[in-house]
Order: structure tokens, then C-alpha cells, then sequence
């Protein structure tokens, strides 16, 4: 299974965070699956690194290196990936939540035909097939 990681999933693997489900880390470590990590991801680990509202100390380049290290791939947004957004039913999705992050991790997943990872309780409300709650 091609398994794309919601951005805290990544950042919890990486750092072995206890915070990672078990359910997670046994998606992640299974070797028939194939992780992957966005780049939709390194951009938002820049803006939580660069927040003074945020305590992330993990810059956007170490971020790149400790998933590469784990072996993971990045997939690369790409217009494909943005127009699929189009697709997504946000309709019971609040509207101060409609994160453009959550909104193209998601489509990328969809559009790609890989399980998307993630422990956000409001991506369900998207009704995606591909989302997994961990």
C-alpha cells in the first residue's frame, strides 16, 4: 500500500513521539507499504518553524533529511494534485477549519490512489475513502 503522511504524522515518526499510535507505526514500519511525505508538508513545517506561536523546532531541511533518512519519498505537488481539491466535498467541513494544508495533503492522496495518514479528527469530515485515523 502507497501510504501518504499527514504532516504531524511525519513529524511524530521521525521523532519517534510517543504520540504516534501504534496503529501508525505498524502502517509505517510494515515493508509492503511504501511511505511517503509531501512537499506540501516542507512548506508547512517552514511557516510552524518560522511561527513564534508555534515551538517547532525542526527546520524544513532537517525535516526533508530525517524523512528521506527513514526512508520515505517525497511526492511533489503538482497541478494534478490542486485541481483534484476541486473534488473535495467540504461541505460539512467548518469553515474557519478549511485548511489549504489539510485540503492538499488530502486531494494529493486521492489523486495518487494512496492512503492518506493522519490523526486530525476533522479530515474524516471530507468523506475521502483514502483518509486512515490513527
Amino acid at each position: 500500500m502507497n501510504i501518504l503522511l499527514d504532516t504531524h504524522i511525519a513529524i511524530w515518526a521521525i521523532g519517534n513521539h510517543p504520540s504516534l499510535s501504534q496503529k501508525a507505526r505498524a502502517l509505517i514500519s510494515d515493508p509492503d507499504n511504501t511511505i511517503y511525505f509531501s512537499s506540501v508538508s516542507v512548506w508547512e513545517v517552514l511557516l510552524k518553524h518560522d511561527s513564534p506561536k508555534n515551538n517547532l523546532t525542526l527546520s524544513p531541511k532537517e525535516f526533508v533529511e530525517y524523512c528521506e533518512e527513514s526512508g520515505y519519498y517525497q511526492l511533489h505537488l503538482s497541478a494534478k494534485h490542486v485541481l483534484t481539491a476541486a473534488s473535495l466535498d467540504i461541505s460539512k467541513v467548518d469553515k474557519e477549519h478549511r485548511d489549504p494544508f489539510d485540503r492538499l495533503l488530502l486531494s494529493q492522496a486521492k489523486a495518487e490512489n494512496y492512503s492518506f495518514l493522519t490523526h486530525d479528527a476533522r479530515l474524516p469530515l471530507y468523506n475521502e475513502k483514502c483518509t486512515i485515523m490513527v
